[in-house]
């Protein structure tokens, strides 16, 4: 038998205990998108074995970590591989002997296709974070700050912003500013529009009531900027103003809109 770690938030240990491992994680495998659980062999090097509980932690609201050692048997099918690259499907006791015999462990995981059973569980328990932050690697490289690698909501997050502004991402302008704006664009100027959209999307909340109105706009590239400019708010009344743009009849519309709505179930 193979012995894992799968790591998780604590406020998830009273369901484990219980229930076991949920098969939550979707994976793309050859185009066919799997369920199961994320898990790394159990090392003789402690930080290797949690390396990725300081990542879930700053991902998962700061909060405590535990984690939850499995058993599982070792024909069992799984893939391996490093979290940005290609995985290869193999048994879970060749997994742990591939990962065994990397110099440099770092990023590295296993992916099981299939919930984790009460019976397979050893133990949880809470661990202390250890390991790297956002990137195996990172330590000593300068942080990238646009939309895709901002820590949004971080500590420091503001005045690394500030300090490092990416050419393309920010700072986006203030909200008081955003509205003088919006009280004087053309309406008819769809590329002033849809900028304006743009820099209003990059937030948690926004005026939807100022904005409502292009759910009438007459260009179809402006509507479908607003659906992909609210669907992240969860300012009340976004949602009821997304269920409109998707019954648009525009196609492109429509997507936006559907994307945000299959995202947010």
């Amino acid at each position: 038998m193979a012995t894992f770690v799968h790591l998780t938030p604590a406020a998830n240990s009273g369901t484990i205990r219980r229930a076991g491992v949920g098969a939550r994680s979707p994976r793309q495998v050859d185009g066919d998108p799997r369920r199961g659980v994320y898990l790394f062999p159990v090392m003789t090097d402690h930080v290797d074995t949690y390396q990725w509980s300081r990542e879930m932690r700053r991902t998962h609201g700061r909060g405590r970590v535990v984690a939850v050692q499995v058993r599982v048997p070792d024909a069992e099918r799984v893939l391996v591989g490093r979290f940005d690259g290609q995985s290869e499907r193999t048994t879970a006791a060749d997994a742990v002997g591939v990962i065994s015999g990397l110099t440099d462990r770092r990023g590295w995981e296993v992916f099981l296709p299939r919930a984790i059973a009460p019976a397979e569980i050893q133990h949880v328990r809470e661990v202390r974070p250890v390991g790297w932050r956002y990137f195996p690697g990172s330590h000593g490289t300068a942080p990238c700050t646009c939309n895709g690698c901002r820590d949004r909501g971080g500590f420091g997050s503001r005045r690394l912003l500030e300090r490092r502004p990416d050419s393309v991402d920010g700072p986006r302008p203030g909200m008081p500013a955003l509205l003088e704006r919006l009280d004087v664009v053309d309406l008819m100027d769809r590329e002033a529009v849809i900028a304006l959209l743009d820099d209003f999307g990059d937030r948690r909340r926004g005026p939807v009531d100022r904005l409502a109105h292009l759910v009438e706009h007459p260009d179809p590239e402006v509507r479908a900027a607003l659906a992909w400019t609210i669907g992240g708010w969860s300012t009340p009344g976004a949602h009821r103003l997304l269920e409109r743009l998707a019954g648009d009849l525009d196609a492109e519309v429509r997507e936006a809109a559907e994307a945000w709505a299959e995202e947010s179930r």
